[in-house]
């Protein structure tokens, strides 16, 4: 059924192996960083015992893999959810740290921008950037991502988010700021008068103000970070940068479907 749709008005050569058969290599590719070629042999060797099942070549397998449009579900709750934001380095390749050393040659880093439900632990947002780009400038699209799937009430960030521009956007959205200011943070509005009652209130009582918005929450999005680098290892495999990000954004879809099939407790 699902070839049949796939092909239907499709020019040229019609489709062998249907979408979710492709998008579970595209997952065995990641979770055990089986190369290619490799990949073409797993299945070779498992068509032994499953009726019906031919194995694609190394090439159909990495053209369509790299084709999937992979996206982030938002999280299955008719509740407003509380997101917490953080980004992480991903190195461009697990080779050549000694040469890096010795010679100092920089390959430069990914940085991947999460947001994370603060009681589910799923992404459901992210974005992937070059190492230079700061944090404070994912936090709108990270966020109109989280709200296109579900209803956002708090959203929690370090120091790294606290600008003006961040406030001003949450307040325009209803959302709650749970953003720690920095320490020298001036209390006068210039601009925002949402940044101004934060960093009143977390410069008159600091630990009272992170007890009422549960700031501890945000640890959540460190969690997703630690559990996607300990499956998934510190790097990615792909060279171009596009298919850098398609491998994350691969990654981190499987870290949910992990993370689904995690009872939670309430609360």
């Amino acid at each position: 059924v699902e070839l049949k749709r796939m092909n239907d008005g499709k020019e040229g050569a019609p489709f062998r192996y249907p979408e979710p058969f492709m998008r579970l290599l595209a997952y065995l590719h990641v979770l055990f960083h089986l190369p290619f070629r490799q990949e073409e042999g797993f299945v070779r060797s498992l068509s032994k015992y499953v009726q019906g099942l031919s194995a694609p070549a190394y090439s159909t397998i990495w053209e369509r893999t790299n084709a999937l449009e992979v996206e982030l579900d938002g999280v299955k709750t008719d509740q407003s959810i509380s997101i917490a934001l953080d980004s992480s380095g991903i190195k461009v390749t697990n080779s050549g740290d000694w040469m890096r050393k010795k010679w100092k040659v920089k390959r430069g880093y990914l940085k991947i921008h999460l947001a994370v439900d603060a009681r589910s632990k799923q992404a459901v947002s992210m974005q992937v950037t070059e190492e230079s780009v700061s944090d404070a400038s994912q936090t709108e699209p990270l966020l109109k991502e989280a709200m296109s799937k579900n209803n956002v009430d708090r959203a929690y960030g370090d120091g790294a988010y606290d600008s003006r521009a961040n406030f001003n956007f949450l307040a325009a959205n209803h959302i709650d700021p749970a953003i720690k200011v920095r320490k020298n943070a001036s209390s006068k509005a210039k601009g925002s008068y949402a940044r101004k009652v934060e960093v009143v209130a977390q410069q008159e009582d600091l630990e009272g103000w992170k007890k009422e918005k549960k700031y501890g929450d945000r640890w959540a999005v460190e969690c997703a970070y630690s559990v996607i680098k300990r499956i998934f290892g510190e790097y990615v495999s792909a060279k171009k940068f596009v298919n850098m990000a398609k491998e994350m954004t691969t990654k981190v879809s499987l870290y949910n479907l992990f993370m689904q099939m995690t009872p939670h407790s309430g609360g």
